[in-house]
């Protein structure tokens, strides 16, 4: 547990930078931080399954939208604390993943999408672009230490399957390296693990996410 904890808090730490988000606080076996993304205002990150109850109570006591992130080896049990909490499951099937950027194979975009990557600070940002100079795929990474987090792979749909994903992974991960970056961490949903999984990103937990009954997205 100790292992996945830290690289839970190292996750963490570079999703916030991806994001420029504020430092996480410390509020013991959790990290607390005001992310203002769509749908969720505050989140807070499970660092151990001892505090699930005790972090379900700082949830329910927050005014704003706010989701919990449970990464975690025991999936079923963990759904079932949460429940018992008083949260309801919002997702259950994403996953916490890691990979040695250096063994990751290299991709690029096929013609006439071309690839383009930039760094700003501590962030990498690749986009891949159609002969018209439309944007087919984008990711970025949050870069510290040798920690680089994936976050926000995201392709157009009318530019899906056509390897543009695999691309916008392989120009992001030759960046982050050329910044001394070794280790890669995301979180992948349930339609992402499959690409990863291709690209050599190994799983090491499942990720519950849940929230208070009455912030449960309308799935119409």
């Amino acid at each position: 547990m100790t292992e996945l904890r830290d690289l839970v808090v190292r996750w963490q730490r570079g999703w916030s930078v991806a994001r420029a988000l504020p430092t996480a606080e410390d509020v013991g076996g959790g990290l607390r931080v005001r992310c203002l993304q769509p749908g969720r205002d505050v989140e807070y990150v499970a660092l151990d399954s001892a505090s699930l109850s005790r972090l379900a109570k700082l949830v329910a006591a927050e005014d704003a939208v706010t989701w919990l992130t449970v990464p975690t080896t025991d999936p079923v049990g963990t759904a079932s604390a949460l429940e018992a909490a008083g949260l309801s499951l919002i997702k259950r099937s994403e996953m916490l993943m890691t990979a040695d950027l250096r063994g990751l194979p290299q991709k690029a975009p096929a013609a006439p999408y071309r690839l383009r990557t930039e760094l700003d600070a501590e962030v990498v940002t690749a986009t891949v672009q159609d002969e018209s100079g439309e944007v087919g795929a984008r990711g970025t990474m949050g870069l510290t230490g040798t920690d680089a987090i994936a976050d926000r792979i995201e392709t157009v749909p009318a530019h899906r399957r056509r390897g543009l994903a695999s691309a916008i992974m392989s120009g992001l991960t030759r960046a982050a390296i050329l910044e001394g970056a070794e280790h890669g961490i995301l979180i992948a949903s349930e339609e992402g693990q499959r690409l990863y999984s291709t690209l050599g990103w190994q799983p090491a937990a499942d990720v519950l996410i849940a929230t208070t009954p009455g912030n449960v997205p309308d799935p119409r």
